[in-house]
C-alpha cells in the first residue's frame, strides 16, 4: 500500500484519526503525528483547516477546539503535531528549522514550514480532497511558525492564515537577521513587498498581557517589540504599515483584536472560526462569553 492509499484509508470514515506522518523531504528520521478529525458531513469539496499547536505540542488538544466549527460547516480539520522530541525548542519548531545550531542556513526543502503544503498535497492525492488551498491557523508557538511560513514559503497553497496571539513577530524588513526580521536569507527587496501585500491576518486578544510567564518569549529581540504578546501584534502591526509607507507599496496584513480574552487556545480558535465561517467577529456578547465574562 503506497502513502497515498494509506491516507485514504485512514481518512475513509468520519471521526477523530491519528496517526503517525513521515515528511521523507523535511526528515525521515524525525516523524511527525497527523491529528484530524472529520465529521460525517465531510466531501471532498468543502474546507480544509489546518491547526498549529502550541508550546505544549498537544495537536490532539487544538483538534479538539476546532470540533464544533467542523461539525457546522462540514471543515476537515488537520493539526501536525511536531514533537519535542523530534523537533525540540523554538529552533526546531517557531523558528522553522531554518537555522541549524550553528546558525547556517537549512534546505529549504527541509524546513518545517513545508510540511503542512505537502500534507495537504498528499491528502489531494488521496481523493480526500478536492480543495486546492487550505485556511491556516496558528495559536502561540503555532502563530510564530505561520507567520513565519507565509514570509518564507509559498503561501498558494493557503487561502488564509491567522497568526494568533504569537509569542513574537519576525518583522518584514531585511535589516535585520532571522528570525528577527528577514535579514540574511537571500530574499530581495521585491520578495519582501511581496509579502507585506498578501493579506495575512494578527489576532490578539486585548487580554493577553503577561509579561513574565515562562512561556512568554524573553529574548532581547522579543523584549523590543514590548512587554507582553499584545503590545508585540501592535508593534509587529506598526512596523509593516510603516515599511510598507517607506517603500511606497501596499501593506495587505490586518490586525483583529479579541475584547476580553486572554491566552487562550480554545477561545481564539473561536474567534477566528467566526471570521472565517462567518464573515466577520463574534458579537460582544459571544465574544464575553468566549472571554468567561458573561454580560450582565
Amino acid at each position: 500500500m503506497n502513502e497515498a492509499e494509506a491516507i485514504a484509508r485512514a481518512f475513509a470514515a468520519p471521526g477523530r484519526i491519528s496517526l503517525p506522518f513521515t515528511d521523507a523531504i523535511h526528515d525521515p528520521d524525525r516523524p511527525l503525528w497527523l491529528h484530524a478529525y472529520r465529521p460525517a458531513a465531510h466531501t471532498p469539496d468543502r474546507p480544509v483547516v489546518f491547526v498549529l499547536h502550541g508550546l505544549a505540542r498537544n495537536g490532539e488538544e487544538y483538534r479538539e477546539h476546532w470540533i464544533d466549527t467542523a461539525e457546522r460547516h462540514g471543515a476537515l480539520i488537520l493539526a501536525p503535531g511536531f514533537p519535542e522530541e523530534t523537533h525540540p525548542g523554538a529552533r526546531a519548531y517557531n523558528d522553522g528549522g531554518v537555522l541549524d545550531a550553528a546558525g547556517e542556513i537549512t534546505p529549504s526543502r527541509r524546513w518545517a514550514y513545508q510540511v503542512p503544503a505537502r500534507m495537504l498535497a498528499l491528502l489531494q492525492r488521496a481523493g480526500v480532497t478536492r480543495r486546492r488551498q487550505a485556511f491556516l491557523y496558528g495559536h502561540s508557538a503555532g502563530a510564530e511558525f505561520a507567520q513565519r511560513m507565509v514570509l518564507l514559503t509559498d503561501r498558494s497553497p493557503f487561502c488564509a492564515v491567522v497568526a494568533a496571539n504569537a509569542g513574537w513577530y519576525t518583522l518584514p524588513t531585511l535589516l535585520r537577521p532571522f528570525p528577527e526580521g528577514l535579514g540574511g536569507l537571500g530574499l530581495t527587496d521585491a520578495d519582501l513587498e511581496a509579502r507585506l501585500a498578501w493579506p495575512l491576518v494578527i489576532l490578539a486578544g486585548e487580554a493577553d498581557l503577561d509579561a513574565t510567564g515562562p512561556s512568554v518569549p524573553s529574548l532581547p529581540a522579543a523584549l523590543a517589540q514590548g512587554p507582553n504578546r499584545f503590545a508585540r501584534a501592535r508593534h509587529l502591526m506598526a512596523f509593516a504599515r510603516a515599511e510598507a509607507v517607506r517603500r511606497g507599496t501596499a501593506c495587505h496584513w490586518r490586525l483583529e483584536t479579541a475584547p476580553g480574552i486572554a491566552h487562550d487556545g480554545h477561545a481564539m480558535s473561536q474567534v477566528c472560526a467566526a471570521l472565517w465561517f462567518e464573515g466577520q467577529m463574534p458579537d460582544a456578547a459571544r465574544m464575553a462569553a468566549l472571554a468567561g465574562k458573561p454580560l450582565r
